[in-house]
């Protein structure tokens, strides 16, 4: 069961950075000036490496052969409906917005809102915090945790460059309310993902030995202090 357990959430960070790296190029091409340009350009960089990181360990130690596209197609079964709904759908559509008009600064709060704020700073921060202490309390592949640990520095670069943008960008009242709006929208999915098969939320459960009001108490945790930091409280719908 914990293997499995373990191959879920990794096929989740998996599918994760590859959707990130094929969507990202919207955020790129809407920087302001030459120093966001730049740190967008990295963190792109950042994601495919990302990406290479996981295809190697399910091509290593997995052994899923064929090409990386196999391994995502693969891995892809392993996915629940609201993961798919949010990646698939959700980032696409923003990512689409942002593309086709690049200048449009509510739809670059949407999409940093949606990633930055939802995806990584809440859903990757909570799987990999409890995903690490579950490997390193139990001396479990230390070579996967050093690489894991670096990605997880990583994200934390990334969120703080989203929770600067928004704090930035929250002082209008106009994009304070697209920051909300856009929560709203994307939260109640967001919470189904962080549930594994075979569960619904609402569940009460254990994954990896740790129980699912204690993964929902750290992403809630985690994202409300963001918030507040960005100057915005956390929805209704997020509270309940």
């Amino acid at each position: 069961q914990q293997r499995e357990e373990i191959l879920w959430i990794l096929s989740s960070f998996f599918i994760g950075e590859e959707r990130v790296t094929t969507q990202f190029s919207g955020l790129v091409m809407a920087y302001e000036d030459e120093q966001e340009e730049a740190f967008l350009t990295t963190q792109q960089v950042d994601e495919a490496r990302h990406m290479q990181f996981f295809d190697r360990y399910y091509r290593e130690v997995f052994a899923y052969d064929g090409g990386i596209e196999a391994r995502l197609a693969r891995t892809r079964e392993l996915l629940t409906p609201a993961f798919l709904e949010l990646f698939d759908e959700r980032l696409v559509e923003a990512g689409k917005r942002l593309i086709a008009d690049p200048s449009d600064v509510e739809s670059k709060i949407g999409f940093v809102t949606t990633y930055h704020m939802v995806i990584e700073g809440t859903l990757a921060l909570t799987g990999q915090n409890f995903l690490l202490d579950y490997f390193e309390s139990n001396d479990l592949l230390p070579g996967f945790v050093e690489g894991f640990t670096n990605i997880a520095r990583d994200e934390h670069r990334h969120v703080a460059y989203g929770t600067w943008f928004l704090q930035q960008k929250a002082s209008e009242e106009a994009h304070s309310q697209r920051i909300q709006d856009t929560l709203v929208q994307q939260l109640p999915l967001a919470a189904g993902v962080l549930v594994p098969p075979g569960k619904e939320l609402g569940d009460e459960y254990e994954f990896l030995g740790y129980t699912s009001e204690e993964q929902t108490q750290f992403a809630y945790t985690a994202l409300t202090r963001r918030l507040k930091v960005i100057g915005v409280g956390l929805p209704e719908v997020a509270q309940a």
